[in-house]
């Protein structure tokens, strides 16, 4: 065994926590500057084994603590000491033995193998292993060789006694010679004992004859007593067998009448909840009826409004459809006469143009004969007003002038007018144009309207089957939100119920947990016990209710670590108390079930998650169920089980006995079922109403659109009307611009017309002014002209009359086709489209009244067929309500009588029930004072103490009245034994048997006595002994380890006598004391060397080194023991402890380099300035290189 590891922590300089590597089972050596903390290292090791640090004080533990320039006080501090127990030196089995000791200002505790010990169990293990307290010299501290150097004779002496052990020899002697002393006392006491006990037993024996009378005559009374006791008890049992018959008679009976009142419970309860759910339905129809009966006047009225707006539309159809027929025949008419009159037109204007032409032709042919006159009147008047040829030529020059500047202008007149004609033409083709695109686009403007009308129509005609529905749905809220709310109720009834069955604190804590688990988001919290299972057969609710009693409030979860955070949140919050069930702590013990039909496992009657099943086994997993308390208690004895009935009466496997009656209207699970139930109604009922809401808000929002939807398909076809409108003016506008730009073209052909006529005129004129200047200038005109002039006179004359008769024609033409033009135009044409319009308008009657009504005549059909099938539907609602509102107030009066009928049969049996507690009552008291009378008669009878033989049978058959006055008589008799010492032949016995116990008492303490004397005697001689064997031994050592440290020289160890104190005698092996070692005065040491050194410096080591072999240790500790040695011995002393270190482990200190030679391995002590020590191992050369440079430092 030796040392493995070392850890230091709070230990003088060593603050902070220092792990030690492992150490060599040989020398290991620690070197360190002085101060650094080596002598700590050593004291650690003493604290944890006890050397030094024994009863410490509080300055003391101070002592130890850290105290470094940090501010931060240390308040505790350890040592621990690993040590390598492969030889099981240490008898605890394990291959390493943990010691650590642990000191605080106010503690000092030892723990052994990381479990808290005793200080004694600790010191007697360490001595198991060869740790001996009678000799510490395994461990060698700074001083402890100086002071055995300097140490005297006689303290040589002690020291041999400390090592051969006789203090603990003397300590037992000083122990014996107390138990001497205690003995003597006791054995003087026993002497006075026996002395009065002599004197007593010679006064009670004059007493004895006296008492023989006393005893025969006190021997019949007992008989006759017991007797008459033997009697009294027969009777009280016979009693007590007919009353426990008569109360299983009422026992059964009370347990059916129990059996049905119980049964009666459940079916008031179940007929209860039916009660209340047919109200609730009730309540949910008479809020119900008013609604339907609210909805179907609104519907009736909607009805008789829209059988009204029917009317109204089929009345102004039929009026608008005579209107339209009207208006048809009318535009037909107009249509036929526009069809004659253009038909009249197309007639006419080609005769109107022929006319016109021929009235041009006849006209330009005039004007070419009136022009042709005319210039020959012209030049008959210029012969006779010029006399010569070139007046005359001048004068027609300047004319011929004149016409050709007439006739440019004429042409430049005529261009103008042949280009404004152009520009009207094209005006009028542009007119036309747009005309017939406003036409078409109020023609498509009125398909828009059409259309639009319809998808009105549409969209009112769904958003009325949308507010349907919605109606329908806020039905259906309505009744929800009843619903909602009556299972929120019943809900929070059965949650304070249920709260009633615990104490507050265990409420609270269960509200709190479920709200801490859901914000800390734990999904290990698994919730209390009694919402993880279901009962499928409701006849073991009873059972399984009286087996779990409170544990059906203990909250499962999966780990301590989740119950541990839920308790710290519940210690923050201060919220209630709670039970937590960890599945990973739980070790439920199984036991073995019988196989037998009439004792089932009560766990196989639950329902749950198997994830939980620990749970279950830890609280039903030991309970099997029994049809009677006969058979549970006979498998509770059997089997060890524990044991329940159907009813809920327990047999406990360590013999409690529980039962009575259980108010199922108080049941625990019978409330937990209810709080199940009323959650998931209230769940269900609550998701049901939200999903409604959200139809609702859903219609809603979509009845919203379809609104905006229609005011936009208004706002649209109003937007049409209005562009219809206003396209159709536009078109009557441009057709208004169209005849008048025909007009003007009329006007500018006809002044075209005239201008080319003029025209013509003029080049006539100047054709016969150039003709005329080509003749010469003569009297007069010619016969040819002159012919020509008569000529051109009849035919200007003809001309004119034909032209005014042409003239005649083309006015009557004209007027007509006028006339025609103008009833065609403005009369026909503008009629005509305006009939048009009224027509279309016709299409859309009313539209302003389509648009608040929602739909047509056909729409508001169907709406009506609509509102019909939701009236009947209504009214069938309404009637299917009323039924059902008459059966339900039919089912509550039914069902309230036979609760009526039932709690009467209760109240009856509640009063049976009474009777018969009170029969219970009567018989318990009857039953106790029958079993009181029993008892008195066993404790008369056991009072009457051992009887004889003949009181069995002497009086069995004696009356009752002959016993009583031989009783009487014996009594009598007993009246002159008063004065008798009843208890002589007690106290003579009793003083007899304690006589007897004092003298083999006394006989004991000789024995002891004559032992302790021999124990004495022993020890003294084992103290001899053993001192001057150890002397033997150590004497040997010292001359050994002598001879191998000082070759040259030689050692011996002399013991030293009282009678020649100033002699000295060799105490070697050939010379042994036989005399007392109370002789011994002192041990003295002689030597002798053949170099002159310091003796006292070599004496040191070999006596530490020969105590050491003759009382061998598992390791050793030296600090600095080669200090003050010269090389030569240093190395000598190396060398031992090296030869040592193969079977002991050495750990020393040293500042010389012979110690590292031969070390296994080597650790350097450190010191920072903050006044902290730590140490690490380190390489040999490392070690050397220190001890060189501290050699070098002093």
């Amino acid at each position: 065994m030796y040392i493995k590891t070392l850890t230091i922590q709070g230990f003088k300089s060593y603050r902070d926590q220092t792990a030690i590597e492992p150490f060599s089972p040989g020398h290991n050596v620690v070197v360190g500057r002085n101060g650094s903390g080596k002598s700590n290292f050593f004291a650690a090791i003493r604290f944890v084994l006890g050397d030094a640090y024994t009863s410490m004080s509080k300055q003391e533990r101070q002592s130890l603590l850290h105290e470094g320039v940090s501010t931060a006080q240390t308040m505790s501090a350890y040592v621990e000491i690993v040590f390598d127990n492969s030889d099981n030196r240490f008898p605890t089995g394990k291959e390493t033995v943990i010691l650590r000791r642990t000191i605080g200002l106010k503690k000092d505790e030892y723990s052994l193998d990381r479990k808290s010990s005793s200080k004694a169990d600790v010191m007697n293990l360490l001595e198991s292993a060869g740790f001996s307290r009678s000799n510490p010299y395994y461990i060698v501290p700074q001083g402890r060789i100086t002071s055995l150097t300097n140490a005297k004779d006689h303290e040589r002496l002690a020291l041999l006694k400390e090592v051969a052990g006789t203090k603990v020899y003397e300590q037992r002697r000083v122990e014996s010679l107390k138990i001497m002393e205690e003995t003597d006392a006791k054995r003087s006491k026993i002497a006075e004992l026996l002395s009065f006990i002599a004197t007593r037993l010679e006064e009670l024996e004059g007493e004895k004859d006296e008492l023989k009378e006393f005893h025969n005559a006190d021997r019949e009374r007992r008989c006759l007593e017991y007797a008459l006791y033997t009697r009294e008890l027969e009777e009280v049992a016979n009693g007590l067998e007919q009353l426990e018959e008569e109360r299983k008679q009422e026992l059964h009976a009370a347990n059916t009448a129990r059996t049905s009142f119980t049964h009666r419970e459940e079916q008031l309860a179940t007929l209860e909840r039916e009660i209340a759910s047919h109200r609730q339905a009730l309540a949910i129809l008479g809020a119900t009826r008013p609604a339907l009966k609210v909805d179907l006047a609104d519907l009736t009225a909607a009805r008789a409004k829209t059988q009204l707006a029917i009317a109204d539309l089929q009345e102004r159809g039929e009026m608008g459809e005579q209107r339209r027929e009207t208006m048809q025949a009318e535009l037909d008419a107009v249509e036929a006469r526009a069809a004659e009159v253009e038909a009249s037109l197309e007639e006419i204007r080609p005769e109107w143009e022929r006319v016109v032409e021929e009235e041009k032709e006849e006209k330009g042919l005039m004007d070419e004969a009136q022009a042709r006159l005319g210039a020959l009147y012209a030049k008959q008047g210029r012969i006779s007003r010029f006399t010569t040829r070139a007046a005359r030529d001048a004068h027609l020059k300047s004319e011929i002038q004149s016409i050709k500047a007439a006739e440019q202008s004429l042409a430049q007149s005529l261009k103008t007018v042949d280009t404004e004609i152009e520009t009207v033409q094209s005006r009028i083709e542009e007119i036309r144009q747009r005309a017939a695109e406003s036409r078409d686009q109020a023609q498509e403007r009125g398909n828009q309207l059409t259309r639009l009308g319809e998808e009105i129509v549409e969209k009112t005609a769904q958003k009325a089957r949308l507010m349907e529905q919605r109606k329908e749905l806020w039905r259906e809220t309505t009744k929800y939100e009843q619903l909602v709310g009556s299972a929120r109720d019943e809900l929070r009834a059965a949650e304070r119920t249920l709260a009633g069955m615990m104490d507050r604190d265990t409420g609270s804590g269960l509200r709190a947990v479920d709200r801490i688990a859901e914000q800390m988001g734990l999904e290990g919290v698994y919730g209390p016990l009694y919402r993880l299972f279901e009962i499928p057969d409701k006849k073991y609710s009873t059972a399984i209710e009286q087996t779990a009693g409170n544990s059906l409030f203990h909250v499962v979860v999966d780990t301590d670590a989740t119950a541990q955070k839920v308790l710290e949140a519940l210690q923050r919050e201060r919220s209630g108390r709670v039970t937590f069930m960890p599945l990973n702590r739980l070790k439920p013990k199984l036991v073995p079930f019988p196989q037998a039909p009439d004792a089932l496992p009560l766990i196989d009657k639950l329902q749950f998650d198997p994830i939980h099943r620990k749970a279950f086994e830890q609280v039903f997993g030991k309970t099997a169920v029994c049809e009677n308390l006969q058979v549970a208690a006979a498998y509770v004895r059997s089997h060890g089980l524990n044991t329940i009935t159907i009813e809920g009466d327990k047999v406990d496997r360590k013999g409690a006995l529980t039962g009575g009656y259980h108010d199922v209207r108080r049941s625990r699970i019978e409330t937990i079922r209810a709080v199940k139930h009323w959650s998931e109604k209230y769940e269900s009922d609550s998701r049901r109403l939200a999903e409604v809401k959200a139809q609702d808000a859903q219609l809603e929002q979509e009845i919203t659109k379809l609104t905006g939807e229609i005011q936009i398909l208004s706002s649209r076809r109003t937007q049409a009307q209005s562009m219809r409108a206003s396209l159709m003016d536009e078109a009557h506008a441009l057709e208004s611009e169209e005849s008048r730009l025909l007009a003007r073209i009329e006007q500018l052909e006809r002044g075209k017309a005239e201008q080319e006529a003029d025209g013509r005129d003029m080049k006539v004129r100047r054709e016969a002014y150039e003709a005329e200047m080509k003749t010469p200038l003569a009297a007069g005109l010619s016969a040819a002209e002159t012919d020509e002039m008569e000529e051109l006179g009849r035919q200007v004359d003809t001309r004119k009359k034909a032209l005014v008769d042409v003239g005649k024609r083309k006015t009557e033409l004209g007027t007509r086709k006028n006339m025609l033009e103008i009833e065609l135009s403005e009369s026909l044409r503008r009629k005509r489209d305006e009939l048009r319009t009224k027509i279309e308008s016709l299409a859309h009657i009313d539209t302003d009244d389509l648009e608040s009504s929602g739909a047509d005549l056909e729409t508001k059909n169907q709406e009506l067929e609509a509102l019909g099938e939701s009236i009947s539907s209504l009214q069938d609602r309404i009637a299917e309500a009323e039924a059902e509102h008459d059966k339900l107030s039919s089912e509550i009066n039914k069902l309230q009588s036979q609760v009526e009928k039932l709690q009467s049969q209760q109240v009856e049996d509640s009063r049976g029930i009474s009777r018969q507690q009170k029969s219970t009552e009567r018989y318990l008291t009857k039953r106790q004072v029958m079993l009181t009378r029993k008892d008195e008669c066993n404790t008369k009878i056991r009072d009457l103490g051992v009887l004889p033989e003949e009181a069995y049978e002497k009086y069995v058959n004696e009356r009752i009245d002959k016993l009583v006055k031989r009783l009487h008589n014996a009594k009598e008799n007993l009246k002159k034994f008063a004065h008798v010492n009843k208890k002589a032949f007690e106290q003579y016995t009793g003083f007899t048997k304690q006589r007897e116990q004092f003298i083999k008492r006394r006989e004991d303490l000789d024995a002891s006595a004559k032992s302790i004397e021999e124990l004495i005697e022993s020890l003294d001689q084992q103290k001899d002994e053993a001192i001057e064997r150890t002397f033997k031994q150590v004497s040997k050592n010292f001359e050994e380890v002598f001879e191998k440290l000082v070759p040259a020289g030689r050692g011996r160890l002399i013991m030293q006598k009282r009678l020649d104190v100033d002699q000295e005698e060799d105490s070697d092996e050939e010379g042994g004391q036989q005399s007392s070692i109370d002789h011994y005065t002192g041990v003295s040491i002689k030597v002798s060397f053949n170099s002159k050194v310091d003796e006292g410096l070599r004496i040191q080591q070999l006596s530490v080194f020969a105590i050491q072999k003759c009382d061998p240790a598992p390791f050793y500790l030296f600090d600095e023991i080669d200090a003050n040695l010269d090389a030569q011995y240093r190395t000598a002393v190396a060398s031992m402890i090296h030869e040592l270190s193969s079977t002991a482990q050495f750990i020393t200190t040293t500042f010389r380099p012979e110690m590292l030679t031969r070390a296994d391995k080597f650790y350097g002590v450190l010191f920072n300035n903050q006044k902290i020590s730590s140490i690490r191992s380190i390489t040999r050369e490392e070690a050397q290189e220190f001890v060189e440079q501290e050699t070098a430092a002093h």
